[in-house]
């Protein structure tokens, strides 16, 4: 004999009872079955709504049974279209009864605990009778039992107490002359020993299936529910958690008792008591494997079985120095939530008895500081204690696991991981059992700490990276496509998984918390939302992702001061717009500090020559002890392009052109050709070698025309390049004379720095830089007479993208 139970969504339509149908008639192949059923979904919901606006003479209940009527007919039709008749007349004239009780309950203007055990009592027997004559229309051996025939409790209304001895008899009795193959019996419904309608309370149909199935002590009691099992934590939340094939009963009350709504661990308690195994399984997927639970030890690569949450939770704290060394406190406290039967979910107190936390249900919040606050009216009047704390808007996150006691470091693991996310733990909870760690947080970030330790404990070899990017032109395009184009790459070696939650260019922004559709990315940017820098770093911050990246491909001095805002709310910064790093030097420190503070990376290899590991080689020979005493650089990709290419043939003014339209200048060539950028980006590296120093302490000899440096427009710089071509020209010439080179040189040697067109000789290391090439020359105390020489591709989008790229998988395998 099997019994299985199946909840309000597995009989919420005719087309999910059609599957319990068939699941019932598969099983009664084999065994005799006792099937219980709930209501059908939402109606015992509708029945109380009823019930309280009858009571409070709102004739609106005539509307919602109204509704409740309709929603049984139709199911009844649509599952019996040829034979509905019988079921129907015997479903009105139980309708008319509940009519009638209401109708009695507007005149009277009361809803007593008994009339509303009778009032809800409708749901589980309208539900079974129907599906059990919609099988014996089908041909099946099966007819209904009412449970209330079966079942004999005490008289405590909305919650009654089992009386096991007759209840066990009758079941054991009736189940021995039974013939029927297929039993169905209406769950939450019972009588009391006076023969009044009762109810079994929150998870009455767990509780009726439990009674049962021990009273006849079967091999497992199955649970058929709409989810395939106890998940390793919510999934509507983390789309990675998967179902627990094995879990212990303990494990299981503990995921129940903090969110897992699967079980209501008090409802199956009978069969604890015996140890019959119960099977969780899904109605709509039958075949999925479920969750057993049972007193079975299982083997699992992590301690941790499940990861729940508990929401809207109330933070109350007693404290005060009255407290200290003084017994009773505790006790008045807790006596004083129990008179006003309000729960306790979470217990912590400081070892100095300074205070007390206590978490409960929101709702109670505002009734428990009125009783607490009066209980200790004296001691807060003599300020031995402060009035109660109430904090709001909280949520309980739990790991729970059998084996947690046996492994070391999961607290911490626990508490670092949250932290890493910028989590903040308001109270932390562990029994002497270690079987469950309880942490209490803002429900805001419910969602990303459950991902985050989701991913910890159970998805250790994949890290999600969660990239929003602002300015998505050339450079930031190209980002993209290496990122689409690496993805699968990066998942497979590196076991990273970068996910695009954002982009934005200076007119529009997308933001999908799943991930931006890449392959589609274009076209959802052109009809996105009006684009704001604050709206990017707001949106960006409400989402709350984990292991959130903000990448800035900008040049836009209004995107770096941003920078500030994003790490505080432990968003990593990857950019290559440099004007954050060259700023003043109380900026960029700052910027360093929130970067350590919250955990937040700031990397900006790109800053200095696109793609290659400047900055990176750098602080490594930093942090390995080594001491840079001077640096030798050619920093400017386009400044070498254009004087590699101009010459006594070609003109300046062309030169310039073609390095803009190739991407290798700003679009305001006066930035490069100033020697700024070379200025900004010799003055982070003296920075990052250790120096405060700021742009305007290093010396910047420009090679531009007096009438070029002074140009107000772009365009009109443009037209000083043609009026001073003879100056270029004379530049070229003296350099040639000489059999030199022209090349822009940045130095720092003796805590100095400074920029400026220089004459390259022969047989210098700069002398045959081609193309956009950079070079930088590090003088070390390990490397005095021949430096470490870095040198490649220092402007481009590919390059530029590709440096990005590089700090984002950097963070990854941090």
């Amino acid at each position: 004999m099997k019994v299985l139970k199946f909840g309000g969504t597995s009989v919420g339509s005719a087309k999910n009872i059609n599957n319990v149908i068939d699941i019932l008639t598969g099983y009664s192949q084999k065994d005799s079955i006792i099937c219980v059923v709930s209501a059908v979904g939402g109606i015992t919901d509708k029945l109380l709504l009823a019930g309280k606006q009858a009571q409070n003479k709102d004739t609106s209940f005539k509307d919602t049974f109204n509704t409740i009527k309709d929603i049984h007919l139709n199911i009844i039709n649509e599952l019996n279209p040829n034979h509905a008749s019988s079921i129907i007349a015997y479903t009105e004239t139980r309708l008319e009864e509940l009519k009638n009780l209401l109708e009695g309950i507007y005149l009277i203007n009361e809803l007593s605990p008994k009339t509303s055990d009778k009032l809800v009592s409708f749901g589980e027997l309208l539900s079974s009778y129907m599906i059990s004559e919609t099988m014996k229309n089908r041909g099946f051996s099966a007819d209904r039992k009412n449970s209330q025939e079966l079942i004999v409790t005490n008289s405590n209304f909305t919650k009654a107490e089992v009386e096991y001895n007759l209840t066990d008899k009758n079941i054991v009795d009736y189940f021995k002359t039974a013939t029927q193959q297929i039993t169905i019996l209406p769950g939450f419904v019972s009588k009391s020993i006076a023969g009044e309608q009762t109810t079994l309370g929150r998870g009455g149909s767990d509780f009726t299936a439990a009674i049962v199935a021990a009273a006849l002590k079967v091999e497992q009691l199955e649970i058929w529910t709409d989810v395939s099992g106890m998940y390793t934590t919510n999934p509507k939340l983390v789309k990675q958690a998967y179902p627990i094939e094995k879990i212990s009963y303990q494990e299981a009350m503990e995921l129940s008792h903090f969110g897992a709504k699967v079980l209501y661990p008090p409802t199956v308690q009978p069969v604890l008591d015996l140890e019959i195994p119960i099977h969780i399984k899904n109605t709509l997927e039958p075949n999925a494997v479920g969750t057993i639970i049972s007193n079975e030890e299982t083997s699992a690569v992590s301690p941790v079985k499940g990861i729940s949450n508990i929401g809207n939770i109330a933070l109350l704290t007693l404290e005060g120095s009255g407290m200290v060394g003084i017994p009773g406190f505790s006790k008045r406290l807790f006596e004083t939530l129990s008179q006003e039967k309000i729960n306790i979910i979470l217990i912590t107190q400081a070892s100095s008895e300074h205070s007390i936390c206590l978490g409960i249900e929101e709702k109670d919040a505002e009734m428990a500081k009125q009783a607490i606050d009066t209980a200790f009216e004296n001691e807060i009047a003599l300020n031995k204690i402060n009035p109660i704390i109430v904090e709001t808007n909280l949520s309980i996150v739990a790991l729970v696991g059998d084996n947690m006691k046996n492994h070391q470091g999961i607290s911490g693991k626990m508490f670092s991981t949250l932290g890493k996310n910028n989590i903040n733990i308001r109270a932390i909870a562990q029994g002497a059992s270690e079987k469950n760690i309880s942490a209490v947080i803002s429900e805001n970030d419910v969602k990303k700490a459950l991902n985050t330790l989701h991913e910890q404990f159970f998805e250790i070899e994949t890290k999600q990276l969660n990239v929003f990017i602002t300015g998505v032109g050339n450079v930031g395009e190209k980002l993209v496509d290496q990122i689409q184009q690496q993805n699968a790459y990066l998942k497979e070696n590196l076991k990273i998984n970068i996910r695009i939650a954002g982009l934005s260019n200076s007119r529009t922004m997308i933001f999908n918390d799943a991930g931006i559709d890449l392959k589609n990315w274009k076209e959802e940017l052109a009809s996105g939302e009006q684009a704001t820098l604050k709206g990017f770093f707001e949106k960006t911050k409400s989402l709350n992702l984990r292991n959130s990246i903000f990448v800035d491909v900008t040049a836009n001095k209004d995107v770096a001061n941003l920078y500030a805002d994003y790490l505080r709310q432990s968003i990593g910064v990857v950019a290559c717009n440099k004007i954050a790093c060259s700023s003043d030097y109380e900026n960029y420190s700052l910027l360093k500090r929130l970067s350590l503070k919250y955990n937040a990376p700031y990397l900006f290899e790109t800053n200095v020559g696109a793609g290659l590991p400047i900055i990176d080689t750098l602080n490594n020979l930093i942090a390995s002890g080594d001491k840079i005493t001077s640096i030798q650089a050619v920093l400017s990709g386009s400044l070498n392009f254009v004087f590699n290419n101009f010459n006594d043939t070609t003109k300046f003014y062309d030169v310039v052109k073609q390095a803009a339209a190739e991407g290798y200048t700003e679009p305001d060539p006066r930035i490069d050709l100033s020697g700024v950028d070379v200025a900004r980006k010799i003055l982070i590296l003296a920075r990052e070698s250790g120096m405060e120093m700021n742009l305007e302490d290093i010396s910047n000899t420009p090679f531009l025309s007096e009438s070029g440096l002074k140009s107000g427009s772009v365009d009109d710089f443009y037209k000083t390049l043609v009026d001073d071509e003879a100056h270029y020209q004379s530049l070229y010439a003296s350099a040639k004379a000489k059999n030199c080179q022209l090349k822009y040189v940045a130095q720092l040697n003796n805590g100095k720095a400074n920029v400026g067109l220089q004459e390259i000789p022969e047989g210098h290391p700069f002398y045959n830089l081609e193309g956009k090439d950079n070079i930088v020359m590090f003088y070390t105390q390990r490397y005095p007479e021949q430096p470490m020489i870095i040198k490649g591709a220092g402007a481009g989008a590919e390059v530029t993208a590709s440096g990005l790229f590089a700090d984002i998988i950097r963070i990854g395998n941090n």
